[in-house]
């Protein structure tokens, strides 16, 4: 008989076992993760689905309360979950139901998810829609949660044959780096944090892109770099640190998350060296899969996003969509509000302040 239920810190071990052992296991469903998104104002509800006291299947629930006074209702997201056996019907269900009876205390309008799962599995696109979820289409570049599309790269080969199924470019652009003097370490501490994030600043000034605030990069340093599952990436140059990037790894997995590269020096490439350390940082770790993570669906070349398409293409990984973003609605009026009237709202709360 299939039970669930929140589970709290006792259970952090267990948890954290069951999802970085599970072939669906993601860093964005980790208790840690929900301890970062808590700092932003979101509830962590980690539930899991148990037979016989053994996990199943999981989902890290995320609530958030509507900013409309007097209004006791929230939504549920979960990024990148669940984490279950795709194929498994019966747990699903199971697991669908628990999270409609969270969703029913909580006051839910709605549960959004974006799972890790290739948009060609249609199989488990029917499960959803059986189980009552519906299809949300978020466009070919950055419009969702969660990018749609990315690059992943299977890093099983060894190094030689990585290196030789990369474009020529790259190859030489990695070596060039090195005979130009560029090393690569890890960071150690806060302040090289503080050093990633300056760059980050003055990448986001030349890209024209917004970045989120310093103490967003203190939490995951905290809750994600603390206990192993992230890793900074310093390029260091003449006694300046001109590129750097954060990683982060989850059993098997490992996903590249940010970057940043002054604007000088350049031309020595430290941003090709410093993706070939990361990939052989993850395979030291035994991770099997490298995610580039979000590039845009629409390949045209005068696509402004193009550039970073071609980047991550360059290292020889395979294009990647995902089945997208779905919704269980639990309230249509308040669902169709919060897509309709809600941004008007908070649009008009802008604008007074």
């Amino acid at each position: 008989m299939f039970t669930t239920r929140i589970v709290d810190e006792k259970d952090k071990d267990n948890y954290h076992n069951f999802i970085i052992n599970h072939a669906q296991g993601h860093f964005l469903q980790l208790l840690e993760w929900g301890r970062v998104k808590e700092q932003m104002g979101w509830e962590p509800l980690p539930l899991v689905l148990e037979e016989d006291g053994e996990i199943k299947a999981s989902i890290l629930l995320l609530k958030k309360r509507l900013p409309i006074p007097l209004l006791n209702k929230c939504i549920l997201y979960s990024p990148r979950g669940p984490i279950i056996d795709l194929a498994d019907a019966s747990l699903f269900k199971a697991l669908n139901e628990g999270i409609s009876k969270v969703a029913k205390e909580e006051g839910a309008i709605l549960l959004k998810i974006d799972p890790d799962v290739a948009h060609d599995d249609m199989g488990f696109a029917n499960l959803l829609i059986k189980n009552g979820f519906k299809k949300n289409e978020t466009g070919l570049d950055f419009e969702g949660v969660q990018p749609n599309f990315v690059f992943r790269l299977d890093i099983t080969p060894d190094e030689d044959t990585l290196l030789a199924n990369m474009h020529s470019k790259w190859r030489y652009n990695i070596r060039l780096a090195s005979r130009r003097g560029v090393t690569i370490r890890e960071a150690n501490s806060k302040d090289d944090l503080k050093v990633f994030y300056d760059i980050l600043v003055e990448t986001a000034k030349r890209d024209d892109f917004l970045i989120r605030g310093y103490e967003y990069f203190e939490w995951i340093w905290d809750y994600l770099v603390e206990n192993d599952y992230a890793q900074i990436f310093l390029a260091d140059y003449e006694g300046e640190v001109i590129a750097a990037t954060l990683a982060l790894i989850t059993g098997n997995k490992a996903w590249y998350l940010y970057g940043a590269s002054s604007n000088d020096y350049r031309n020595v490439m430290p941003n090709y060296l410093i993706q070939w350390t990361m990939i052989k940082w993850a395979k030291a770790h035994n991770a099997t899969l490298y995610d580039f993570r979000g590039v845009s669906g629409d390949l045209d070349e005068d696509n402004p996003l193009y550039g970073l398409y071609r980047f991550k293409k360059g290292f020889g990984g395979d294009f990647t969509e995902f089945i997208g973003e779905w919704d269980q609605v639990y309230s249509p009026f308040f669902y169709f509000l919060w897509n309709k009237a809600l941004p008007i709202y908070l649009n008009i709360l802008r604008g007074k302040s």
